[in-house]
C-alpha cells in the first residue's frame, strides 16, 4: 500500500490531534508543572512580524476621520442586527465595558489593553452575549483604518465616543494598547468547571465577599462583575452592596468610583430577556462552522430588536436611555420598587404605580412604551447606607456626578495602559492621576563611571547590590505595565516594609546609596540598578569573564505624594523563587508561583532559567540562606548550579518542610540544601534541558552573556522611554 491507498471509511488526518482534551502532555500527567503560562503570546502567533511598531502607525491615524465614522455608525442601524432605538451607544459602551471591567488590581491581568476579547474564553463568556455582535459591527472601520488602529484601542475608543453622543463630557481617550493574538491563557479565572456556577465556591464564606479567592474580582465564573438578580441569583440588595463593594475594590475602584460606574453604565442602553435563552445556539467558541464565529443567535425566531435575550432582564433603567442626563437617580430614588419576573423568568426589580410618561418608548416602535426596570445591583446603591450617601449627593450636584463618572470611566478603560508616557494621541488628559504611578523624569547627563566609582567604595556586599537591584526591579507586572525599579519606589512605603524586601538590609544599602545620589546628582532608582549591575559585573570577573552590562540613565524618584500606597500593596511579592523565598506556605506550589511572577515579569522559560543559576551562584537567597547554593566559589557567576544539579554522583533527599539534602551517591554525605525550586529545575523535563544546557562544559561563556542580557531586560522593563 502506498501513500495514496486509503483503506475505505479511514481518514489520512488524525482527527483531534490539536484540540483534544488528551492532546496536552499535562492531561497525562496532571502534576507535572506546566510552563504554558511561559510561553503565552508566542512570537509565531503574530501574523505582523517583528517589524511591525504599532505605535509607529498610529502616527499615520487620522482621528478626526475615524472619529466621524464612529459617529456615523453609532445611527447607522443594521438589519442584521438592528439598534435599540436607532443608535448603538449602548451596544458600544457594554462592549468596552466588558473588555476593560475584567481587569483586576491583585495582579493586573484582564482589561481592554490587548483586545482579549476577541478569543476565548471571554468572547464566550455569559456575561459577554452579544459584544460579538458589536465587535461584527465595528468590523467595517477596522477592515477601513487596518493596522493604523487596533482592535484593543477600537473597542474603547467606541465605547468612550458613545457616551460622547450620548451627550458626556468624557474625560479624555489615550490611544496605544496592542493587540494580542492568541487567548492569554496564563489568566485565572477561576477553577468552576460550569459557567455561572454557584458562587461559594469562590469564597471561604459566601457571607463575607473579603474571602473571595485572589487574585479573582467577578462572584461566578463567567461574570464580568456581580449577578444582576442577586447574590447565586437570590435578590437582596444589602447582600449585592456587599459583593458589589468587593469586586469593584478589586477592580480598583472605590465607593465612589463604583456608584458613578453604576450610575453611568446605567444611564444608556438597556438590559435584554425578552424571550428564552434556551431558544440560543452555543456561544461564539461552541457555535456551528456556518455561524462564522457569531454566538447566541436565536434559532426559533427574530431574537433581534424587542425579541433579543442576553441577561435575561427585560427593560431599560431610563426614560431616555440613549441620552446622558441624571433621570437615573430620579427614578431610582423617587419610585418604590418591587421584585417580579422577567418574560425570560429572571428576577428583576419594577417601579410601582410607573408613570407613562417615564416609560420609555419601545426600541422599535416608538408608539409603544416598555417597562423600567433595575438590577439588584442598583436596587443596592438606594438602600446600602454609605452607596446611599454618595449617590444623594450626585443627585443634589448632577454636574459632580459628570465629572465623577467620566473620570471612573477614564480609570476603567485606561487602568491596564501603564503610566501616563505611553498614552498617545490628541485626546489624552493633562491631569497627572495618582492611579497612573507618576515619576518624574530623572537626570541623564551625569557621570556614570564616577558614580559606579562611588558604589564601589561604599563598602556593600556583592549580594547587598543584586538583590537590592533585583527587589527593587522585580515588582514589575507587564499585564498592567505597574512597578518595577523606576522611581525608586522601594524606599517608600509600603515597599519599603515588606518582609519580602528584608527591611533592615534594605535600609542599610539606601543608607549608603542615597547620599551617592545626592552627590552626583543621579537619581536614587538609577543608583540601585548601577549597584546591581555593578555586582552582576563583578560576579562575572569573578568567574573569569569581563563584561559591562548596558546602562541607560533617566529614572526618576517618586514621592510618597505620588504613590498610591493602598494600590501598591496588590504589587507585594509573596513568594519569590529567584531568591528563594516564601512568605509562608500555600496552597500553590513556590514552583508554580514563580512562573507567575516569570510570566509577569515578561521572561521566558530560559531566561527564567539562567536569572535563577546566577541568583545562586551569587548568593543572593533571601536571608542568606544557603538552599541552592550548589557552588564553594559563592559570588562567582558560574555555571555550578547546574553542573551540580545535574551530576549523577548526588542524590537527592526530602528531609520535610519543602526541604532536600543533596547527598553524595556513595558516601551518603550531605553536600547541599535545597527547595522544590531549585530542584523543579532537575526534575521537569524542559527546565532540565535548559539546565543541562548551561551545565555543559563550552558554555559558561554562553551562561553570562545570557544572564547579563536577562538581567538588563528586568532592569529595564519599565522603561518605556526605551522601546
Amino acid at each position: 500500500m502506498d501513500g495514496n491507498d486509503i483503506p475505505a471509511g479511514k481518514c489520512p488526518v488524525m482527527h483531534g490531534g490539536n484540540t483534544a482534551a488528551n492532546a496536552s502532555v499535562t492531561s497525562w500527567w496532571p502534576n507535572a508543572l506546566n510552563l504554558d503560562i511561559l510561553h503565552q503570546q508566542d512570537s509565531k502567533t503574530n501574523p505582523m512580524g517583528k517589524d511591525f511598531d504599532y505605535r509607529e502607525e498610529l502616527k499615520t491615524l487620522d482621528v478626526a476621520a475615524l472619529k466621524a465614522d464612529l459617529r456615523a455608525l453609532m445611527t447607522d442601524s443594521q438589519e442584521w442586527w438592528p439598534a435599540d432605538w436607532g443608535s448603538y451607544v449602548g451596544m458600544f459602551a457594554r462592549v468596552a465595558w466588558h473588555a476593560a471591567g475584567t481587569y483586576r488590581l491583585a495582579d493586573g491581568r484582564g482589561g481592554g489593553g490587548t483586545g482579549n476579547q476577541r478569543f476565548a474564553p471571554l468572547n464566550s463568556w455569559p456575561d459577554n452575549a452579544n459584544t460579538d455582535k458589536g465587535r461584527r459591527l465595528l468590523w467595517p472601520i477596522k477592515k477601513k483604518y487596518g493596522n493604523k488602529i487596533s482592535w484593543a484601542d477600537l473597542i474603547i475608543l467606541a465605547g468612550t465616543m458613545a457616551y460622547e453622543e450620548a451627550g458626556l463630557k468624557t474625560f479624555g481617550f489615550a490611544f496605544g494598547r496592542e493587540d494580542i493574538w492568541h487567548p492569554e491563557k496564563d489568566i485565572y479565572w477561576g477553577a468552576e468547571k460550569e459557567w455561572l456556577a454557584p458562587s461559594d465556591g469562590r469564597y471561604g464564606d459566601v457571607a463575607k465577599p473579603d474571602t473571595m479567592e485572589n487574585p479573582l474580582a467577578a462572584v461566578q465564573m463567567g461574570l464580568i462583575y456581580v449577578n444582576p438578580e442577586g447574590v447565586n441569583g437570590q435578590p437582596d440588595p444589602l447582600k449585592t452592596a456587599a459583593q458589589v463593594r468587593e469586586t469593584f475594590a478589586r477592580m480598583a475602584m472605590n465607593d465612589e468610583e463604583t456608584a458613578a460606574l453604576t450610575i453611568g453604565g446605567h444611564t444608556i442602553g438597556k438590559c435584554h430577556g425578552n424571550g428564552s435563552a434556551g431558544d440560543l445556539t452555543a456561544a461564539p467558541e461552541g457555535a456551528d462552522i456556518e455561524y462564522q464565529g457569531l454566538g447566541w443567535v436565536n434559532a426559533k425566531g427574530r431574537g433581534i430588536g424587542r425579541n433579543t435575550v442576553v441577561s435575561g432582564i427585560e427593560g431599560a433603567w431610563t426614560t431616555h436611555p440613549t441620552k446622558w442626563d441624571h433621570n437615573y437617580l430620579e427614578l431610582l430614588l423617587d419610585y418604590d420598587w418591587e421584585l417580579r419576573k422577567s418574560p425570560a423568568g429572571a428576577w428583576q426589580w419594577e417601579a410601582v404605580d410607573l408613570a407613562e410618561e417615564h416609560m420609555p418608548v419601545d426600541v422599535e416602535d416608538p408608539s409603544k412604551r416598555i417597562n423600567l426596570v433595575m438590577t439588584d445591583a442598583d436596587m443596592a446603591l438606594k438602600m446600602d447606607p454609605d452607596f446611599r450617601r454618595i449617590v444623594d449627593r450626585f443627585r443634589q450636584d448632577p454636574a459632580v456626578l459628570d465629572d465623577a463618572f467620566a473620570r471612573a470611566w477614564f480609570k476603567l478603560t485606561h487602568r491596564d495602559m501603564g503610566p501616563k508616557s505611553r498614552y498617545i494621541g490628541p485626546d489624552v488628559p493633562g491631569e497627572d492621576l495618582i492611579w497612573q504611578d507618576p515619576v518624574p523624569a530623572g537626570n541623564t547627563s551625569y557621570d556614570v563611571a564616577a558614580v559606579k566609582a562611588k558604589i564601589a567604595a561604599a563598602g556593600l556586599s556583592l549580594s547587598d547590590m543584586v538583590s537590592t537591584a533585583w527587589d527593587s526591579a522585580r515588582t514589575y507586572r507587564g499585564s498592567d505595565m505597574r512597578g518595577g525599579a523606576n522611581g525608586a519606589r522601594i524606599r517608600l512605603a509600603p515597599q519599603k516594609d515588606w518582609q519580602g524586601n528584608e527591611p533592615e538590609r534594605l535600609a542599610r544599602v539606601l543608607a549608603a546609596l542615597e547620599p551617592i545620589a545626592a552627590e552626583t546628582g543621579a537619581s536614587v532608582a538609577d543608583v540601585i540598578v548601577l549597584s546591581g549591575n555593578l555586582g552582576v559585573e563583578q560576579a562575572a570577573k569573578a568567574a573569569g569573564f569581563d563584561i559591562t552590562l548596558p546602562f541607560a540613565p533617566g529614572r526618576g524618584d517618586a514621592t510618597d505624594a505620588m504613590t498610591d500606597a493602598n494600590s501598591f500593596a496588590s504589587l507585594e511579592p509573596l513568594a519569590d523563587g529567584y531568591r528563594n523565598w516564601e512568605k509562608t506556605d500555600y496552597v500553590v506550589s513556590p514552583e508554580e508561583m514563580m512562573l507567575d511572577r516569570t510570566q509577569l515579569l515578561g521572561l521566558t522559560a530560559p531566561e527564567m532559567v539562567v536569572l535563577t543559576g546566577g541568583m545562586r551562584a551569587m548568593g543572593t537567597n533571601h536571608g542568606g540562606t544557603r538552599h541552592g547554593v550548589f557552588t564553594d566559589r559563592e559570588g562567582a557567576l558560574t555555571t555550578d548550579f547546574f553542573v551540580n544539579l545535574t551530576d549523577m554522583t548526588n542524590s537527592w533527599h526530602p528531609v520535610g518542610g519543602g526541604l532536600y539534602e543533596i547527598r553524595d551517591r556513595k558516601s551518603g554525605a550531605v553536600k547541599w540544601t535545597a527547595t522544590r525550586v531549585d530542584l523543579v529545575f532537575g526534575s521537569n523535563s524542559i527546565l532540565r534541558a535548559y539546565a543541562e544546557l548551561y551545565g555543559q562544559d563550552d558554555n559558561a561563556g554562553k551562561f553570562v552573556q545570557d544572564f547579563a542580557a536577562a538581567w538588563t531586560k528586568v532592569m529595564n522593563a519599565d522603561r518605556f522611554d526605551l522601546a
